[in-house]
């Protein structure tokens, strides 16, 4: 009777804190997939903790989810060496109100988790830890197997690896979406000056199809360039193609369409008013997020 108690307790908080460990484990993996597989790890070493010894269920948690899902970065940055193409994080469809806490929306943007991509996996592991969800020095020590006093220096160091990297200032979603509903006119229209207007003249534009769908080899940098690509598909699929306003990773997003089927996710980085980064994933692995609400939080 006792044990199924504890057993009933143990559930109890994690499902409460369910929300919390996916996005940790989702921020730093850029997956939702092995998200995912994070959180069953989790929850087998959760639900063999004696309860009475845990201080801090939240931080206790998020411990265990960041150290499982640190090893797991490790096998996945070899996954990503023999990745065909450009890889960008899985696109997740987010609730509208995940934009009302800028910290967290900022944190999950395909713009940042690009950033964090260049960090080692220690460094990204101790940045969302601390900068996101405000884990206590020794408790990320406990989690990437480090004394504190190295966990401040690499917190240090990859906050100033992070800001010199991140889009200048807070971008608001006001400007993202009135970036993005220029885009949706030219895919509507085939007007490209409407598109032309809206890009930066340093934009970088990416596409990761996996191997599975036609993508960008590597990344196209200039507006000129970035148009003229965009004008290729436009012309070849015409009528075809349409795109719908939603909310991706915490921030205004286009879901596109071909002949009515699911095509890709586009998202961009604005800063200024211009789309500096534009981001679309094509992978048909990586779309199973967009067509209903992820639940994330802090």
């Amino acid at each position: 009777m006792g044990d199924d108690g504890g057993a009933d307790a143990a559930t109890e908080v994690f499902v409460a804190h369910r929300n919390l460990l996916f996005t940790v484990a989702y921020e730093l993996l850029g997956s939702a997939a092995d998200a995912e597989d994070v959180l069953q790890e989790t929850w087998l070493r959760w639900a063999g903790v004696d309860l009475s010894t845990v201080r801090d269920q939240r931080a206790y948690l998020v411990r265990i989810a960041a150290r499982q899902a640190l090893a797991r970065l490790r096998v996945v940055g070899r996954r990503k060496e023999s990745y065909v193409g450009p890889w960008l994080p899985e696109p997740l469809l987010t609730a509208p109100d995940v934009a009302d806490d800028v910290e967290l929306a900022d944190s999950l943007s395909m713009a940042m988790l690009l950033v964090l991509e260049t960090l080692t996996p220690t460094e990204r592991a101790v940045f969302v830890l601390r900068d996101v969800f405000d884990l206590a020095y020794d408790e990320i020590a406990a989690a990437v197997d480090k004394n504190p006093a190295a966990v401040r220096q690499i917190a240090h160091r990859a906050r100033a690896h992070v800001a010199a990297r991140r889009p200048r200032g807070t971008v608001s979603s006001a400007e993202t979406r009135a970036a993005l509903a220029a885009f949706q006119r030219a895919i509507e229209t085939g007007d490209l000056r409407i598109l032309f207007d809206i890009l930066a003249p340093d934009v970088v534009a990416m596409s990761d199809g996996g191997g599975v769908k036609q993508s960008m080899q590597r990344p196209t940098v200039g507006a000129d360039k970035v148009a003229r690509l965009w004008a290729t598909g436009l012309n070849r699929l015409g009528a075809a193609m349409s795109a719908e306003p939603a909310q991706v990773n915490g921030y205004p997003g286009l879901i596109v369409r071909v002949d009515g089927e699911l095509d890709g996710v586009v998202a961009v980085r604005v800063e200024d008013g211009l789309v500096t980064g534009l981001y679309y994933v094509r992978n048909p692995d990586k779309l199973s997020r967009v067509e209903r609400e992820t639940a994330v939080s802090r």
